[in-house]
């Protein structure tokens, strides 16, 4: 396995945090259900910013994170997320260590 991941850093509109949860779950869960090449995804929030989230997706391979990002439903999902947010910033990982 390559341990391929994706990640995002958002800055959520106050008062806004239940509904991102709510629309970064019900896009993971629609990945989950069209890309078999995700292993895994995760959702963080700050304890001392709850309007800070990151967010973490563990894939088994560059292809399938590709894959993802080419779904015509990708662009979608991602904005309903981004719409409730005052900054959003997304990169590509691999792992480099394990402890």
């Amino acid at each position: 396995m390559e341990e391929k991941f994706a990640s995002g850093h958002w800055q959520v509109q106050k008062g806004k945090e239940e509904e991102f949860i709510q629309r970064w779950t019900d896009f993971l869960k629609w990945t989950r259900e069209t890309q078999s090449s995700l292993v895994g995804a995760n959702l963080i929030q700050d304890e001392q910013d709850p309007s800070h989230f990151l967010s973490f997706a563990q894939w088994e391979d560059e292809g399938g994170r590709v894959a993802w990002r080419e779904d015509p439903m990708f662009g979608e999902k991602l904005s309903a997320c981004r719409a409730l947010c005052e900054d959003f910033r997304g990169g590509d990982y691999e792992r480099v260590v394990a402890i």
